[in-house]
């Protein structure tokens, strides 16, 4: 009998190795994206998530991109309000998201900051990764729930990653100030060249989730680790890949990284870091090999395109990691000097 954890890891490679086929099959808009949503998607802890609730999501999504594309004009002529008022919604989300527990947040979080940015570049941009993100979210559930037919659980059991637990308030609004802050400065640098900086951005928005819910010692080994895995993994992908550029080949190349970090994140295969660590390296491998791909299809140069990314990326991590140990050292002398009697916050 196959234990729930492989068949954990199974599903996710399945299901991955679904996505990448429909989105690069059918030459989609922003095919990486579609594979990162259904990620996130496949992800999520517990059972695959039901066709009411994915409506649900999408009608949510639809709400996020109907208010990011209202901000643009905002943002084009009165960048600092719209600046703040996105902040403020980040803030809102995140903290919404760490109370209620939701693992969707991840989703609701990346439809929100890269509908304005990609609306201050062009408009057919915005139709694409609408497009693009609901897509990956239908195509999530599709393939969650053909991987679980394929490989149930049996009732009562589960898979080893579980969904983490809802917060207190005061720790919410602390998390969700975390988060904000380590994704707004790219959100603002993505405006200054949106085409340039989406990929960033979803880095970005991951990297504030993970440092949400980080401690000072742990935040280093686990932000810019975690970044440096996922490029490795892009990489074997793209020498993978080289040796027959075929779409099968990707396919079976993304499932293989699937299957990897999976045996990792769902604990078949022992660790030294959490399950989180692995989930990042997944994403920022998808969201390095996709526009890398990209690249090579527009002639342009992949490994100097990579390299900067990569560089890119390392230098958010530690720009998140630096923002961990000041909120927290802040935090911490906060409550040394609270007067007595008074709660510490």
């Amino acid at each position: 009998m196959i234990h729930p954890a492989d068949k954990a890891v199974l599903r996710l490679a399945i299901g991955l190795g679904l996505a990448a086929a429909v989105a690069y099959g059918a030459a989609l808009p922003l095919p990486y994206v579609v594979c990162l949503m259904a990620v996130l998607v496949l992800g999520k802890p517990g059972p695959p998530m039901p066709p009411l609730k994915g409506l649900a999501t999408a009608v949510v999504l639809a709400g996020l991109v109907a208010a990011g594309v209202l901000m643009v004009p905002l943002l084009e002529h009165y960048p600092p309000a719209g600046v703040l008022l996105t902040g403020g919604i980040l803030y809102t989300l995140v903290f919404l998201g760490r109370r209620t527990a939701s693992p969707l947040t991840l989703v609701l979080v990346v439809a929100f900051t890269l509908i304005p940015v990609a609306g201050v570049a062009e408009q057919g941009l915005v139709t694409a990764l609408a497009g693009s993100l609901a897509l990956g979210i239908v195509l999530g559930s599709v393939v969650g729930g053909i991987s679980h037919a394929f490989f149930p659980d049996p009732p009562g059991a589960g898979p080893g990653k579980r969904p983490p637990p809802a917060v207190d308030r005061d720790t919410a609004h602390w998390i969700a100030l975390r988060g904000t802050l380590v994704v707004l400065p790219m959100f603002v640098l993505a405006l200054t060249n949106p085409a340039s900086y989406l990929a960033t951005i979803m880095k970005s928005v991951a990297l504030g989730q993970q440092a949400g819910a980080l401690d000072t010692r742990s935040a280093g080994r686990e932000l810019v680790g975690s970044t440096l895995a996922g490029a490795g993994i892009a990489l074997v992908v793209w020498f993978g890949l080289a040796l027959h550029p075929t779409l099968w080949m990707l396919v079976l190349w993304l499932a293989a990284a699937a299957l990897w970090t999976g045996a990792r994140l769902y604990r078949v295969r022992p660790s030294l870091f959490p399950p989180s660590f692995w989930n990042d390296a997944l994403v920022t491998a998808i969201i390095l090999a996709g526009p890398a791909i990209e690249d090579s299809a527009n002639g342009k140069n992949v490994f100097a395109a990579s390299a900067m990314r990569v560089s890119l990326f390392v230098g958010l991590a530690l720009y998140a990691w630096a923002m961990v140990w000041l909120l927290e050292g802040w935090r911490a002398r906060k409550r040394n000097i609270s007067p007595p009697g008074e709660e510490p916050c």
